[in-house]
């Protein structure tokens, strides 16, 4: 789509309703900052195949904090698609799990089916759900153990 909008790109006003590929290409050759916040528009108002590979460039800009919106932007690709590029799934996996990628990652493994997911995130679609099954059954016993305990206390008092 092109936009006959003038983007704020200094104050940011108005990014998240980017809807212009071509014109987050020229700001991207032109440096522009804000370029992450753009992508999450864009995200929103795009193909996935439009959005995916400025994501990706995004997700190398200098700016710490731009670039943790492009993976946001990553995170949102998933859950409204349903479906990641080849791209976007490598960049996730280079970035990995524990930093800025980690919601992102969860993202893709809450709503990319397992089908469709690489190898790489099937393995950790595996481990985040044993991990979490675990995790559950030790906090139900730690509250059954709690419950059983305040009872004992109960019947001495």
């Amino acid at each position: 789509m092109v936009s006959d909008r003038r983007w704020d790109w200094e104050g940011g006003q108005g990014l998240l309703a980017f809807d212009d590929p071509e014109e987050w290409d020229a700001a991207f050759e032109r440096g522009e900052e804000r370029l992450g916040t753009a992508v999450i528009g864009l995200t929103f108002h795009c193909s996935l195949a439009e959005v995916s590979p400025r994501i990706v460039k995004a997700m190398r800009l200098p700016d710490t904090g731009q670039r943790g919106f492009a993976f946001t932007a990553a995170g949102h690709a998933a859950r409204l698609n349903g479906e990641l590029t080849p791209e976007l799934f490598a960049a996730l996996r280079i970035e990995g799990p524990g930093g800025v990628a980690e919601h992102p990652i969860r993202d893709t493994l809450t709503f990319v089916p397992f089908r469709k997911l690489p190898p790489w995130f099937k393995r950790r679609w595996v481990y985040v759900t044993v991990r979490n099954r675990l995790e559950s059954w030790w906090l139900r016993s730690v509250d059954a153990v709690g419950d059983a305990w305040r009872g004992v206390c109960r019947r001495r008092s």
